[in-house]
């Protein structure tokens, strides 16, 4: 619960009367070393540290005050939120930031090594989990990965604090390049280039300089310089003298000097793990079976292991029962995963009457659980485990069995099942996987292997084919080494010799493009070697093309079966060599801290980072602060809104006046202040504009945010933070239009596309970039009309927006950019299955830039009213568009030709580039994140880039679309009527 709240049982909501005598005061009993007991008020925003000093004020008056020593050598303890100790070595922090389950604060002596304990309580902090929680983790995994991670992270700070100012500089802060800036940026009307109009910031003055672009590669590189242009605004660059940079690096040192030159004499002893009474979860009163299977990847390696029944109201026991597979220990991959399901048989009792999956007529699927049978050393597991199993099951599974989950356990312990069981031991000594062993095949050349390989390379495969590809491997490591995801789907993981031979060809194999390499991180390639050399591939992206598919990366680690593993090694490289990669990685993982199946291994990834990237700590902190205050303003408006809608009184209502006044208060306006921009770190939020912040009249009551920003000459940024709303889908589905617009200006196609920034925060928490000087499609027709049922119908109101904001040179170029813009889109909607097109989702610049927002419904997941879908058009193209992109004009014209020519070529350059777009969504679904996207959503995908068919067949496909969506348009343009209606009767 948010201090905000004014909840009576919240302690530290403003107005509590618990809080003590005043609304800004609050009382907190002390409990001091000495045994003295204090009571007494204290600020509820002050700082822990100067909540020690108004202490060590008052002990002076009580006995025993010299025998507590120095005040620097006592800190403070409490229970937190959590029901857990949590020690507040981080004395910059606010009291009401810490929230103490109850107002009792001890005061503690420090133990040796307070440097190092500042951090784990500021990485505590950071990530959202305390480091106590990891050292209680009784896992020699968990422990082994994080002494190693320790140590690398040690070294990396070592090697950062040789550099010089120069070499951090570039290490830390490298320039964000164009990767296709090879070319003059023409100003799009007399086809010249572009002359550069700076705004130089120096001292607090502006200089206004004039100088041509072209001639300068350094500057025609930049991303900022080319978005500024291509938008047609002047680039803002701040000079800095150098001694400014030199003090950050300075600071920097310092901060990582305080902790790597001193090592921790006396370490904090983990917390015991809690002692939980052994528990099998539910009781089942029905016959109960447990199901077996070996899985590598998705493929079954022998028939699954069913053991007997038991029938037991509660423990459930198989003494008798041994599941045995029909495979050698000899055959096993490395990476076999053994999945079992645990289901009561329905045949006895009452049965299910309708149900979507044919085995729950027979079963009740109950809990289920995944263990690898190799443990992250190689070694074959024996002995007694127990495995605490997850309650969710995915529907339509094979064999009930769910391969692609997780191999955690539930940390949930208190309410999961408890499967305990008994790998038997084979020998006196461990089985060890084997090394590497080099092998050698048979070579020969066929033209039907040529065949199978010029293929869509989503085509499936018979097992005569594998059959062939397989016998002859060498010809496709000369000939076909693209044909590598082909190959590996063609060996026989159960047979050693075969897996043997593979990894000898990997070794020699060439290296494929870090792009097709992102197909191997699939859950159908889980072999370590196969994963280490797409890894080994991926390590030639430059840092602009990593961060386009870092989302993806991020996910796919929830498929690696150990922490310890190829890809956490190279985001950790990369992103501490990296601020900007590391900003997003942190957040990525962050953002879904508090999902049990990723939990533990997120936790530690998050802490190894911090530790190799000491400086960034602080940074990082701010920003995570900063979301919490805005979550409880959040808050405080969806309390007042509720209790507005129940009494009507006065007394009851928060409204915008109560927000600003929230936003006023020391404690959030300092800490919302000076931050850098958790959607863009390059962005620094110097100060928010209180009196331009409002919330949006949606259900969630998303809050918009505006900032000050000095170093843009009094302009304004805008920031929406939503509490309550899943933003994943929408982060996914702009990261695919970002992609789209790479591939596009890769081929000479720039469609002025506004991928604008979204981020996932949190739990159903996030931020969305507000565009600046934009307004939707409802707006602009709605204030050219004063009756909504006929603002739809003017088809001038979007053509003389644009007048009233762009004449002369810069209308034309207004219209280019809708024209650019529109085709983009039309095209990005219809490939992706956009639904839910209305007015209010389309927005467009005053420069001309068309784009769309909010993207809940893709990939053909549309909206339905009485069973019937919505959505009659393949992408929106009314008759307003039409006639901006016409110029007004009327009849078919050399511009709107000119329009669909755009939509065809931008088309076929996704379509040449379909696999990558497939690779993409199947990593989401590797993740195990079926509410982002599934195997129909992947078939949608395929259908609509006509994937399988040539390039004319799929050229006819699109222009019958096309031609659909005009013979609809108007169509859509009564349903856009009839969406306006609706909204001003809201209104």
């Amino acid at each position: 619960m948010p201090p905000a709240m004014t909840d009576l049982l919240d302690i530290w909501a403003a107005h509590s009367p618990l809080a003590g005598h005043a609304p800004d005061q609050i009382t907190v009993d002390f409990l001091l070393p000495t045994g003295i007991y204090i009571q007494m008020d204290v600020p509820r925003e002050a700082t822990i540290q100067h909540i020690k000093l108004l202490l060590w004020k008052q002990a002076q008056t009580f006995p025993l005050f010299p025998a507590l020593g120095e005040m620097e050598s006592h800190m403070f303890e409490c229970v937190n939120q959590a029901a857990v100790h949590e020690e507040l070595e981080d004395e910059t922090r606010r009291l009401c930031d810490v929230r103490p389950f109850l107002p009792v604060l001890k005061l503690v002596t420090r133990n040796c090594g307070r440097a190092e304990r500042l951090l784990d309580s500021k990485i505590g902090v950071l990530i959202g989990k305390g480091l106590h929680e990891l050292d209680a983790i009784n896992d020699q995994e968990v422990k082994d990965f994080r002494c190693k991670m320790l140590r690398i992270s040690e070294e990396r700070m070592q090697q950062v604090q040789m550099m010089t100012c120069t070499e951090w500089l570039q290490a830390c802060f490298s320039p964000q390049l164009e990767p296709a800036a090879g070319t003059a940026i023409m100003d799009g009307v007399n086809d010249r280039p572009s002359d550069l109009k700076v705004i130089i910031h120096f001292d607090q003055s502006q200089v206004r300089v004039c100088y041509p672009l072209y001639p300068n590669p350094v500057l025609s590189c930049a991303q900022y310089i080319r978005t500024c242009l291509q938008a047609k605004e002047p680039p803002r660059l701040t000079l800095v003298h150098t001694s400014a940079v030199k003090a950050i690096f300075d600071k920097e040192i310092s901060a990582i000097g305080a902790v790597v030159s001193r090592k921790s004499s006396n370490p904090p002893l983990p917390l015991p793990p809690k002692r939980r009474v052994p528990t099998v979860g539910p009781i089942f009163n029905e016959c109960v079976q447990v199901r077996a299977g070996l899985f590598h990847g998705t493929e079954l390696l022998c028939k699954p292991a069913v053991s007997s029944e038991s029938s037991r109201r509660s423990d459930h026991t198989w003494k008798d029962s041994t599941l045995e597979f029909d495979i050698s220990v000899c055959d096993l991959p490395r990476m076999t995963r053994l999945c079992i399901a645990i289901y009561a048989v329905m045949d006895k009792v009452k049965k299910q009457k309708s149900t979507k999956n044919p085995h729950i007529n027979k079963y009740q699927t109950i809990p289920w659980v995944n263990t690898m049978v190799f443990d992250y050393k190689g070694q074959l597991k024996t002995g007694d485990i127990i495995l605490h199993c997850w309650s969710s099951f995915p529907d339509e599974l094979e064999e009930m069995l769910n391969p692609i989950g997780t191999v955690q356990t539930n940390p949930y312990t208190e309410n999961a099942t408890e499967l305990h069981i008994h790998f038997l031991e084979y020998s006196s000594h461990s089985i060890i996987f084997p090394p590497f062993d080099k092998g050698r095949g048979g070579k020969k050349f066929h033209i039907e292997l040529k065949e199978i390989m010029d293929r869509d390379p989503l085509s499936q495969l018979c097992e005569n084919e594998k059959d062939l590809i397989w016998t002859l491997r060498h010809d496709c490591h000369e000939n076909f080494p693209q044909s590598l995801p082909k190959l590996l789907l063609s060996v026989k993981w159960s047979k050693h010799e075969d897996m043997a031979q593979l990894q000898a060809l990997l070794q020699i194999w060439p290296k494929l493009s870090p792009r097709a390499a992102l197909e191997l991180l699939d859950f159908n390639y889980p072999d370590q070697y196969v994963r280490e050399y797409a890894v080994r591939c991926l390590r030639d992206m430059s840092d602009e093309e990593l961060s386009q598919y870092l989302l993806q990366l991020v996910q796919v680690l929830r498929y690696e079966p150990y922490y310890d593993c190829a890809l956490t090694h190279f985001l950790l490289e990369r992103a501490q060599g990296n601020r900007r990669i590391g900003h997003f990685l942190f957040w990525h993982l962050r953002s879904e801290i508090h999902m049990p199946a990723v939990s533990v291994q997120f936790s530690l990834i998050l802490e190894a980072y911090c530790r190799g990237s000491i400086p960034h700590i602080e940074v990082l902190k701010k920003q995570v602060e900063a979301l919490s205050k805005l979550k409880s303003v959040n808050e405080l408006i969806k309390l007042g809104t509720i209790k507005n809608a129940r009494s009507k009184t006065k007394e009851a209502m928060l409204t915008k006046e109560a927000m600003m006044t929230c936003l006023r208060q020391s404690g959030y306006s300092e800490t919302l202040s000076d931050l850098h921009s958790p959607l863009n770190p390059n962005v620094l939020l110097s100060g928010i504009n209180v009196e331009k912040c409002r919330y949006m009249d949606s259900k969630m009551k998303p809050l918009w945010i505006v900032y000050n920003n000095k170093l843009l000459g009094g302009d304004t940024l805008g920031i929406i933070f939503k509490n309550g709303d899943d933003l994943r889908q929408d982060m996914l589905t702009l990261q695919i239009l970002r992609l789209m617009d790479l591939l596009w200006k890769e081929a000479n196609l720039d469609l002025r596309i506004v991928p604008y920034g979204c981020l996932a925060t949190g739990d159903r928490a996030g931020l969305i970039e507000v565009v600046s000087s934009a307004d939707t499609i409802a707006n602009i027709q709605l204030t050219s009309s004063n009756v909504a049922a006929a603002a739809a119908f003017n088809k001038d109101a979007l053509l003389n927006w644009l007048k009233e904001r762009n004449s002369g040179d810069d209308l034309d170029r207004a219209i280019e950019e809708f024209t650019l813009s529109c085709a983009g889109y039309c095209v990005a909607t219809y490939v992706l299955g956009i639904g839910d097109r209305h007015s209010d989702n389309i927005m467009v610049r005053s420069t001309g830039q068309l784009f769309h927002i909010d993207f809940g419904h893709i990939l053909g997941n549309f909206k339905s009213k009485f069973g019937i879908k919505r959505e009659r058009v393949p992408f929106i193209l009314t008759h307003d568009f039409i006639h901006v992109i016409q110029q007004g004009k009327t009849g078919y014209t050399e511009k709107f030709g000119s329009f669909r020519q755009y939509c065809e070529e931008a088309y076929l350059i996704l379509r040449k580039n379909g696999n990558l777009f497939i690779t993409l969504f199947a990593l989401m679904l590797t993740a195990g994140l079926p509410e982002l996207t599934s195997v129909k959503d992947i078939q949608y995908l395929k259908d609509s880039l006509a994937l399988g068919k040539t390039d004319d067949e799929a050229l006819k496909q699109f222009r019958q679309k096309f031609d659909e969506a005009l013979r609809e348009s108007w169509t859509t343009k009564v349903n856009w009527m009839a969406h306006n209606v609706a909204k001003d009767n809201r209104s």
